[in-house]
């Protein structure tokens, strides 16, 4: 890979070499924007175990040679842990998008702040509605999920700026906030997947086009399709979700099992809290 490329991501499985991330120092649960902070509303979040999993987290990551880079973690974005929402590497481009809940908006700024000061390319959806975590890549495919977050007019502006690429969008039920908690790409064959929440035409054409590893009811509610892959089939996830865990390791993959089921009381795991700027190719 050429040493001028700052951005380049392909897929959702290439080796993961630089990653963003951000500590849920200030992480509550302030207005509840999906079905898991309404289950922990009344609990709220231990920020102290969060912090703790969270840097355990980043410690695996740096263990496994990945760059993290932590953006600051500012009070008045309680959400900000969640850093895949505020852009998608798509190519060699940095997507920015603009936040749906009134309580994230402005968490992009943090992210374009970095990006200006790195010198990394990157492409400012202003105006369109559309998170990172409905937006995953497959080599020459880019699916982007319709839902609360993502309307059906921004995922046709990213159509007409990708022109080399197959953008196919897939609405799914809106029990869940993001395409990511439903489904989630491993290899070039396989993907996790929760059934019932994507329907029709969309979900024969991903069952003819990978072997979908079904997620139950109960692993869901713990995000187990929520997995994080950083290449040569290795794949972060939750040490509960047990069947989850098995059918990878049955499959081929090392499963690298880290707790942070703390920050998974907001409503996301391993992808929400991570976003990839750089992955190489093979």
């Amino acid at each position: 890979m050429s040493g001028q490329i700052k951005a380049a991501c392909f897929s959702e499985y290439d080796k993961l070499e630089q990653v963003v991330l951000c500590e849920p120092k200030y992480m509550t649960i302030v207005d509840t924007i999906n079905e898991t902070q309404k289950h922990y509303e009344k609990e709220g979040i231990n920020i102290d175990a969060a912090m703790k999993q969270h840097r355990h987290f980043v410690s695996a990551l740096k263990d496994q040679g990945i760059n993290v880079v932590l953006l600051p973690s500012l009070e008045k974005y309680p959400e900000q842990v969640f850093t895949r929402d505020i852009g998608f590497t798509l190519g060699e481009k940095v997507y920015v998008a603009e936040m749906a809940a009134d309580i994230r908006q402005g968490e992009e700024n943090v992210l374009k702040q970095w990006l200006e000061v790195n010198q990394v390319p990157f492409y400012n959806l202003t105006g369109d509605r559309i998170e990172g975590g409905d937006v995953l890549i497959d080599g020459q495919t880019i699916y982007a999920g319709v839902s609360s977050r993502t309307h059906e007019e921004a995922i046709e502006h990213l159509r007409s700026l990708m022109t080399d690429y197959d953008v196919v969008s897939i609405p799914f039920t809106d029990t869940y906030l993001h395409l990511d908690c439903v489904f989630n790409i491993i290899s070039p064959e396989e993907a996790l997947i929760f059934p019932g929440e994507i329907h029709g035409e969309k979900i024969k054409m991903l069952e003819s086009r990978y072997d979908l590893i079904k997620v139950s009811e109960e692993e869901q509610f713990t995000l187990g399709t929520n997995v994080l892959s950083i290449g040569n089939k290795k794949i972060f996830s939750l040490p509960i979700n047990k069947n989850v865990n098995k059918e990878l390791r049955s499959r081929g993959y090392e499963v690298i099992e880290v707790d942070i089921t703390e920050i998974i009381k907001s409503g996301g795991a391993f992808r929400c809290c991570t976003m990839p700027v750089r992955r190489s190719k093979g």
